[in-house]
């Protein structure tokens, strides 16, 4: 493996009885990760456990020369995906892999935070990037209920253990309990941000980590990504126009029938707040 002056990776010279007696060319392997990262086991969601099959798979490919992500997503939980960037991470360095990222629509929030795994995060001009902050949601239904005549009864031990609950007047010291909740994930993901890419960004800290977001094509001047472009033309640029490309997918039984983006739970209800939940979250990016 080769790098270019500029630290972009390119493809070792195949041997020369390959390349007289012909040979397909380098085969790299892609493994796609898109939609809303959360715990649930539902279509659609990202998280370590259908995530880590997949990239382990890519990662054991020994003969490519790099390993491409492409990730599209709006973010969503902090954990979930610290842990898939920690595990990128982790196999890139036991297998000794560079790792190519691709943003297209998004890579925003948690999105952002798994792109940062890569050595290079490569994106359209108008890809969104950034949005490094957390965010918290709730209601309140105190005077909904008040309306409708409900008394309700909540019975807890321990004091804080109503925190949030939205029958509840809101509390300050629950809010305060919130909020450095949240600056303490945020620290973990200025932290991430810094160490791989700290001699990269070029602006200060209180205008990077604001958790605004931007196009690709002003994430470029800023730091936030290393080179604008896609997939194919990439990859044919760096290792030869016959490069193929090796989907790196789940697996899929042959009488399995589709299910139309819902879950084989029979969990309907569910599956349509999830479908709900993920429109809120690509919407915050006007997606």
């Amino acid at each position: 493996m080769t790098a270019f002056s500029d630290g972009q990776i390119e493809a070792p010279k195949r041997p020369w009885y390959k390349r007289i007696f012909g040979n397909s060319g380098p085969v790299v392997p892609v493994v796609r990760l898109q939609g809303v990262i959360s715990q649930e086991l539902k279509p659609g969601r990202l998280n370590i456990a259908s995530v880590a099959p997949l990239l382990e798979k890519a990662f054991k490919i020994k003969s490519a020369p790099v390993v491409a992500i492409i990730v599209n997503s709006p973010g969503g939980s902090a954990v979930q995906s610290r842990l898939i960037a920690q595990r990128i991470r982790q196999l890139a360095d036991q297998h000794e892999k560079k790792v190519l990222v691709f943003v297209e629509d998004a890579a925003a929030s948690g999105g952002y935070f798994i792109a940062v795994a890569g050595d290079e995060i490569i994106a359209d001009p108008s890809s969104l990037v950034g949005s490094i902050g957390v965010i918290m949601a709730s209601f309140g239904f105190v005077d909904a209920i008040a309306r409708l005549g409900i008394d309700r009864r909540l019975y807890t031990a321990g004091q804080n253990k109503s925190t949030l609950d939205p029958f509840l007047p809101e509390k300050p010291e629950d809010v305060a309990r919130i909020k450095q909740m949240e600056l303490d994930i945020h620290e973990v993901f200025i932290d991430y941000v810094k160490s791989r890419r700290a001699s990269k960004i070029m602006l200060a800290d209180e205008e990077i980590y604001t958790g605004e977001f931007w196009t690709a094509k002003r994430g470029l001047a800023m730091g936030l990504v290393d080179s604008l472009g896609d997939l194919h033309g990439t990859l044919r640029e760096r290792f030869g126009t016959d490069v193929s490309i090796k989907s790196i997918a789940p697996k899929r039984g042959l009488l399995r029938l589709p299910n139309f983006g819902l879950s084989a739970s029979g969990d309907v209800a569910g599956d349509v707040m999830a479908k709900i939940e993920d429109r809120e979250i690509w919407s915050r990016l006007g997606l």
